[in-house]
């Protein structure tokens, strides 16, 4: 069996591509299918997860039950998986910690931590977000995984926060504080401007990841940028729900059912899991 180790190295190789596209799963299920349409490996979502359990996004959950969901999508695919830890289930450098050592316990090879503020439209400091970065670098080495991949998620575009014209200046300080706490990568969610972006990844002493969605560049384009990888958050989630309503309602109202035409088959997708 292929160790976390081995992982956590084929993930980090992964990153060499000029291009790494990481489908966002929810659960087991969602993991496995993912798996099987060829992605190299897998990010999760904290949105979707939220939701299959039954709670909002934006830390909703307790670490230990987005530990136990991390732990079954991991277990249902056999690429590397990287876990969406949010703001990392409070607001000190401990917390973050904590996080980070349970997530490679379920099996984790990579974290996404963000720099907002639990349930606020607010960030930490680059100086404070940078202490908390540090120490979940610090708890993976004691955790003997000096290898996981830390993106460093800012939200000063998703949330808008400052002038219009200081935010640029706002994330190249926050990747140079984040590179010096020894992160991966930068995470800029709500940027998908190619003028801003190629600007962007000029600037940066860090690789820089985006979010992309309906209407945003094709990853190629991303690629032509500089940017080195591309998640879509909780599209792929929203989706699969989008379809589950279309269908409820179809069945509830003329009583058909065309909306599950395009269904995967049962024999295939039930095979994912054998």
């Amino acid at each position: 069996m292929e160790s976390l180790q081995d992982k956590a190295k084929a993930f980090r190789e992964l990153h060499a591509q000029p291009m790494l596209v990481l489908p966002n799963a929810w659960d087991a299920g969602s993991a496995a299918v993912i798996q099987h349409a060829g992605a190299k490996a897998i990010a999760t979502t904290s949105g979707g997860v939220s939701w299959a359990l039954g709670r909002s996004d934006g830390q909703g959950l307790t670490r230990s039950e987005m530990t136990a969901a991390v732990r079954q999508i991991v277990g249902a695919v056999s690429v590397p998986v990287t876990a969406d830890i949010e703001g990392g289930y409070g607001p000190d450098p401990a917390d973050v910690a904590a996080t980070v050592e349970e997530v490679i316990a379920a099996g984790a090879v990579g974290v996404n931590l963000e720099d907002s503020r639990a349930g606020t439209l607010s960030l930490f400091s680059p100086e404070v977000q940078a202490a908390r970065l540090a120490a979940g670098r610090a708890a993976a080495a004691s955790a003997g995984l000096p290898e996981l991949w830390i993106n460093a998620r800012t939200d000063v575009y998703l949330f808008g926060v400052g002038k219009p014209e200081s935010r640029f200046d706002d994330v190249v300080a926050r990747a140079h504080a984040y590179a010096e706490a020894g992160v991966d990568s930068i995470f800029v969610p709500g940027l998908v401007d190619l003028a801003v972006l190629r600007e962007l990844t000029a600037a940066s002493p860090l690789p820089v990841a985006a979010m992309a969605g309906p209407g945003a560049p094709s990853a190629s384009d991303f690629a032509s940028a500089g940017v080195r990888r591309v998640t879509v958050g909780t599209a792929l989630a929203q989706g699969a729900y989008a379809v589950a309503l279309r269908a409820a309602q179809e069945m509830l109202g003329a009583g058909t059912y065309d909306e599950l035409g395009s269904a995967m088959d049962f024999g295939a997708l039930n095979g994912l899991f054998k």
